[in-house]
């Protein structure tokens, strides 16, 4: 089994910047694909942005060139890298990674953090 657990949320002002984390524990052989997805009231969850083992990124159109992910595989963490936040970014966002766990590929999601836009 995987745990992510996710850090870094908080009130920012638009424009501000924030750091969210969220680091792997468990019993797993290696850890795939880390994303972010977010969540606001009313909507879907979206992506927002995703790494794959090799480093690969990927970001949704909303949020190209002010986000940037990244993540550490020796620590099995994944960062989200805030900048020019909107009012439209606020969301709980989730922490989502794939796991080889018992020969199986298993996703697993983490409980989420609240970012709040706002002035």
């Amino acid at each position: 089994q995987v745990q992510l657990v996710e850090s870094g949320g908080g009130l920012v002002q638009p424009g501000g910047s924030l750091r969210l984390s969220c680091a792997a524990s468990g019993s797993f052989a290696s850890i795939g694909v880390m994303r972010w997805y977010r969540q606001a009231p009313g909507k879907q969850r979206e992506l927002v942005a995703g790494i794959s083992s090799g480093g690969n990124t990927n970001y949704a159109d909303s949020v190209k060139g002010r986000f940037t992910i990244s993540r550490d595989n020796a620590k099995n963490t994944v960062v989200l890298q805030m900048s020019s936040l909107k009012p439209e970014d606020a969301a709980v966002y989730y922490c989502y990674c794939d796991a080889l766990v018992r020969a199986y590929v298993r996703n697993y999601w983490g409980q989420g953090t609240q970012v709040t836009v706002s002035s």
